[in-house]
């Protein structure tokens, strides 16, 4: 399971021009699920990105967590960062979990998050053509990968 995972001012995401999912500070996720994910790398991530300390405290040093700053979170499905490339110019998606796998994936995750946080999760639309604005702050980018740790 890999996830990009951004510190945020603000983030919205749309399908057919209609806002399905809007945060104001706090942590746009991106998340891709594998064809060899399962609940362990769920909780895995749900943790990680649940007390991960990337928003500032009194002294200007990235120390506090989501729920500490009381900050927003998104989370869209991209099956995209599984693209592999080495060969050609064409990515290959044969790591991407096909969608009947990884939708109860990404559904459980959402609700992992929350339980981890307390925070209210916004989603996009699973398997959607959708368009996400954000406004980056930092700019503050964190890839995480389960297969890592």
């Amino acid at each position: 399971m890999k996830a990009v995972v951004q510190r945020v001012k603000q983030a919205h995401v749309a399908v057919d021009g209609a806002i399905k999912g809007e945060i104001g500070p706090g942590l746009l996720i991106f998340l891709g699920i594998s064809t060899g994910d399962s609940i362990k790398e769920v909780q895995q991530l749900s943790r990680k990105i649940g007390h991960l300390r990337i928003f500032a405290d009194d002294n200007r040093v990235m120390n506090l967590d989501v729920k500490q700053v009381q900050g927003g979170i998104l989370v869209i499905s991209q099956f995209t960062l599984h693209a592999l490339t080495k060969k050609g110019n064409r990515p290959s998606f044969i790591k991407a979990a096909p969608a009947n796998q990884a939708r109860p994936l990404y559904e459980e995750f959402i609700r992992a998050l929350h339980l981890e946080t307390g925070v209210e999760v916004a989603e996009g639309v699973f398997g959607a053509d959708m368009s996400v604005s954000l406004i980056n702050d930092g700019p503050v980018t964190i890839i995480l990968d389960t297969e890592d740790y």
